[in-house]
């Protein structure tokens, strides 16, 4: 089955630029299910998600149909990745306590990935989506990222990210919920950590291929000016968007 691959080419600068989630989300999906035998992180990446629910599984298994992304993942002795669309997994019919899906289930095909969860979640099991878009800095800040979120990169955004930007409120999730409580991602970086982050969208990465340029350095000076102090950190806050729920 053929993916959208927007990320394999960037997959290390990915993996090191990406916010993480806060430990508190792990433990209260965990929390969940009545069994910890095996959690499954569906389109894993990096396996940032991953690593955080090996805290909490006997078990983790992370899949992507991305080799590229497996190969950045970090490793952890209760962990193994898996080489595999989401649609289709090699895991064992109600061997799965927890389905974790972060920052991708708008790429998967909805009613296939639904169907396998179905397959795979055992009784008692719940599935969880986890997703985060813009982000918070200072209110210069935000004007130069928007800058370059809509007014440089926006053509050059997926279609699918309009999922994202909805809280995930535009795909089906066919599940009893589980009331969520909120999360917030927050992140402590200087300036050179902030851009490397913008330098990680897609959409930064296919207008630098598609124009032969870095978007982000055409608003490095703005971005310096309105951070201040290159070394200063700063705190960078998303709004975390949690579906949950049980079939």
């Amino acid at each position: 089955m053929n993916f959208q691959d927007h990320f394999s080419g960037h997959a290390a600068v990915y993996r090191d630029a990406r916010p993480h989630y806060h430990p508190a989300l792990f433990a209260w999906l965990a929390a969940q299910v009545p069994r910890r035998d095996l959690a499954w992180d569906a389109g894993c990446g990096n396996g940032q998600a991953t690593i955080a629910l090996a805290a909490h599984f006997a078990r983790v298994i992370g899949s992507d149909p991305s080799a590229a992304q497996i190969a950045h993942a970090e490793p952890a002795a209760n962990v193994e990745y898996r080489v595999e669309p989401a649609e289709q997994s090699s895991l064992a019919a109600a061997s799965v306590d927890l389905v974790c899906v972060a920052q991708a289930l708008h790429w998967f095909d909805q009613q296939r990935f639904h169907a396998e969860v179905r397959r795979v979640l055992r009784p008692g099991g719940a599935v969880a989506a986890l997703a985060y878009a813009s982000c918070r800095v200072t209110p210069a800040v935000d004007r130069v990222t928007t800058h370059l979120y809509v007014d440089l990169t926006g053509p050059y955004w997926p279609p699918e990210r309009a999922h994202i930007e909805a809280g995930y409120a535009t795909l089906p999730f066919p599940y009893t919920p589980i009331p969520a409580p909120a999360f917030e991602m927050v992140a402590q970086w200087n300036l050179g950590q902030f851009l490397a982050y913008l330098r990680s969208w897609s959409a930064t990465q296919r207008y630098a291929q598609a124009r032969g340029e870095d978007p982000v350095a055409r608003v490095e000076a703005d971005m310096a000016a309105a951070w201040g102090e290159a070394a200063q950190v700063r705190a960078v806050r998303w709004q975390l968007t949690l579906r949950v729920g049980r079939v």
